[in-house]
């Protein structure tokens, strides 16, 4: 071995050995009393109950002080800023491409946003451990400041979707440490992070705001909500969150070592595939036929890149993404990860799509919008809540609850497709039920993964409980969305075409622009066509009333497809009730 080689080896050696003794030193500088080793169970998976001074610094370590609700309240209102420009942005399309143009790339808002957040929260763990979780947390807040400010003075909708996609990559990389740090023990988990949960009340009715602001100023001023948001959780941070330091007496070359053991080919061939993939699903029988070397090409390459990324995981990394030791039990675990990429597939896809079916189908009012999109948020809310309560109140029982919510998303979303221009009333109950079902499984599913995972991965499996949520989400959201454009097309020409007929507007161009027009939502817009008064305005409108109120449900059938998945999973999960402690996991 040459020198060079021995500098780097050791170099990297002193700095893994100084980041565990630094690790100990700054948890009992934090707590103020000496922190103690508990003997492992079951080859590693289980700490020891049995010592008595490890009880008592677990039960000083959980209680809560002044400082540690100042700093949960912190992290919770990062939590909370570094989704909404996301539900914010996306409850008013119609606005924002209606000033910047480009429609047809209005999908890569959504879809290149939860790409950029899944592609680096795998990385949150060593981020933490090398810059630490203070920095990375008030970095992510800068960023979003930053980028929400470039959103509200962007010129072009491609400039505007690489804003908004940058600013994912570091407030996304301490959002699996919020989600962990919100539960400093495994006994009482669901309660912190119900309690986590609740702070993003404020934000409920983003529709509402989202459309109030559009409607009555400009869309751009919701930058000024979502980065005044983020200032604001940018100086809680800095005042009030302070956690210990583990590589705080290390030096940036030892610190730098310890970022080489990031899978970072892991990482860039799992978000490479999956970008491939929604190349080809967004294009396919929409801007493209599904023959097309434009569609198959980045489909079969995308299978082919996440096919290798599967190989070197389980061969060729030497520090994996998925944790080859899945700890005490990995049946549960591994089940836990599908119904997660499940109700992120139904969550997101709901929560995107569901605002353009208030506006396209019950009319564009701001206010009417606003009211419709509350159903669903309370519901995620309500449903989270309840499921947090529970798997904490009753924790022998969590393969019944997980159970339960499965049924109720699955139900609920299935119902959506009932939706009529004649029962919206009605829609407000099954839209609460369908948040309700995928509230209920979407954090209290992470919630159990950090339950039964390994000591020693906890972070990792945080991470990467978001991640496959975010990656189920775009998958759902893209094939969704295929879906409804599938059936939405032939649809729309049928109805738009009669209708102006109807209307005695016969010009080729005319029907061409209404048919396109209604396709945007750019309803207003036919005004402005030549030949159409406001008699044929409403009949055409009608006619796309009609066209959506057939094509949306196609996307809620798929919905249980999904739901079924996970039901059929969920009764394979086994009794982790033993895995239920009062240890503390992260110390403040």
């Amino acid at each position: 071995m040459s020198s060079n080689e021995k500098n780097k080896a050791s170099t990297g050696s002193s700095a893994e050995k100084a980041l565990a003794h630094n690790s100990a030193s700054a948890l009992e500088k934090a707590e103020g009393t000496q922190a103690n080793t508990a003997k492992p169970l079951d080859e590693g998976h289980q700490a020891s109950s049995t010592s008595t001074d490890s009880e008592q610094h677990n039960g000083d370590a959980s209680r809560l002080s002044v400082r540690k609700v100042l700093a949960l309240a912190a992290l919770a209102c990062c939590w909370t800023n570094a989704q909404a420009p996301l539900y914010l942005f996306a409850a008013v399309p119609v606005f924002i491409y209606r000033d910047l143009g480009g429609v047809d790339h209005w999908v890569w808002f959504i879809t290149a946003h939860l790409l950029a957040t899944a592609a680096i929260s795998p990385f949150v763990g060593r981020f933490s451990d090398v810059f630490g979780r203070r920095w990375v947390a008030l970095a992510g807040s800068s960023l979003i400041v930053v980028g929400q400010i470039m959103c509200g003075v962007a010129e072009i909708m491609d400039i505007f979707i690489g804003k908004s996609t940058a600013d994912r990559v570091l407030p996304n990389t301490d959002q699996p440490s919020r989600e962990q740090l919100n539960s400093p023990y495994c006994a009482h988990r669901g309660y912190y992070i119900a309690g986590m949960i609740l702070t993003i009340v404020p934000l409920l009715p983003s529709v509402m705001y989202s459309q109030i602001i559009s409607a009555f100023s400009t869309w751009r001023y919701i930058s000024i909500l979502t980065g005044g948001w983020a200032l604001v959780g940018l100086v809680m941070t800095a005042l009030f969150y302070h956690p210990p330091a583990p590589t705080e007496d290390l030096n940036w070359k030892q610190k730098l070592s310890l970022l080489k053991d990031m899978d970072v080919v892991g990482g860039f061939l799992s978000i490479a595939g999956l970008a491939l993939l929604e190349v080809g699903l967004l294009g396919g029988g929409y801007q493209y036929p599904w023959t097309s070397a434009r569609v198959l090409a980045p489909l079969i390459l995308g299978f082919l890149v996440l096919i290798i990324f599967g190989l070197w995981e389980y061969k060729g990394a030497k520090a994996p993404m998925i944790p080859r030791d899945l700890g005490p039990a990995p049946r549960t675990l591994i089940i836990t990860m599908i119904i997660t990429f499940i109700s992120g597939a139904n969550f997101f896809s709901v929560l995107m799509l569901w605002p353009s079916e208030a506006y396209n189908v019950y009319g564009n009012t701001p206010y009417g919008v606003g009211f419709r999109g509350m159903p669903f948020p309370f519901g995620i809310l309500a449903g989270c809540v309840i499921s947090l309560y529970l798997l904490s109140r009753f924790p022998r029982h969590i393969k019944w609850i997980v159970l339960l919510t499965c049924c109720i998303m699955t139900a609920g979303c299935g119902a959506l497709a009932s939706a009529r221009l004649d029962n919206i009333h009605t829609m407000y109950l099954v839209l609460f039920i369908a948040g309700l079902g995928v509230g209920g499984i979407v954090v209290p599913a992470s919630t159990i993964a950090t339950i039964i995972a390994p000591r020693d991965f906890i972070a990792t499996i945080t991470a990467l409980t978001i991640s496959i949520r975010i990656v189920g989400g775009v998958i759902g959201y893209t094939v969704y969305y295929n879906v409804f454009i599938q059936k939405l097309v032939p649809q729309l020409t049928e109805s738009v075409i009669g209708a102006c007929i109807k209307s005695g507007i016969t010009n080729r161009e005319t029907i061409g622009a209404a048919i396109e027009l209604t396709g945007a939502s750019l309803v207003d817009e036919i005004h402005m066509l030549p030949g159409v008064t406001d008699e044929s305005w409403a009949v055409i409108v009608a006619a796309s009333q009609e066209a959506y109120v057939r094509a949306y449900p196609w996307v809620y059938y798929c919905s249980i497809a999904f739901g079924g998945v996970s039901i059929l999973a969920s009764l394979g999960m086994e009794d982790i009730s033993g895995l239920v402690d009062r240890t503390v996991m992260v110390h403040m």
